[in-house]
């Protein structure tokens, strides 16, 4: 019976601090790395992290995201809980791709496996085979309004 609640103990010990180091990378990102990035993407549409990231805006926040673009569609995947802004009725966003501006709808894609493996296949390409999908983030296809595509 010891045993067993030491076991516990230290199984709580090392969830607790797993939580703890999850949490402050987040907090790291969003106030350090996310700022960075949102600026360069800003001040320097050509430059390197513009050709791979775009600024979304939607639901009155703004968050740098790598995506790619294939005419008047964009991919995005999406590693949080914030997917959940895209579920339903398509859900209207803002981008702003190499210094240029579009507005669209974005819609999360759930129940096409297949079609999520082919779009991560171009907008993820190292990715390791051997990553369960459940962890590789969703797909987000937003479509850009008509007169903006291009």
């Amino acid at each position: 019976m010891l045993i067993v609640m030491a076991v516990l103990k230290w199984a709580g010990i090392v969830i607790g601090a797993l939580a703890i180091l999850l949490g402050a990378a987040a907090l790291f990102f969003s106030l350090v790395v996310n700022p960075v990035m949102m600026d360069e993407i800003r001040t320097n549409p050509t430059g390197e992290e513009a050709q791979e990231a775009m600024l979304l805006t939607f639901e009155g926040r703004t968050l740098p995201v790598n995506y790619l673009k294939e005419g008047s569609t964009v991919f995005m995947a999406v590693d949080g809980r914030w997917w959940r802004a895209f579920t339903g009725d398509a859900a209207p966003v803002s981008l702003l791709i190499q210094g240029e501006t579009y507005n669209g709808h974005g819609v999360v894609v759930l129940n096409d496996p297949a079609y999520v493996k082919d779009v991560f296949s171009r907008l993820r390409p190292t990715t390791p085979e051997w990553l369960p999908a459940w962890l590789n983030g969703k797909l987000v296809v937003i479509t850009i309004a008509t007169s903006e595509a291009g």
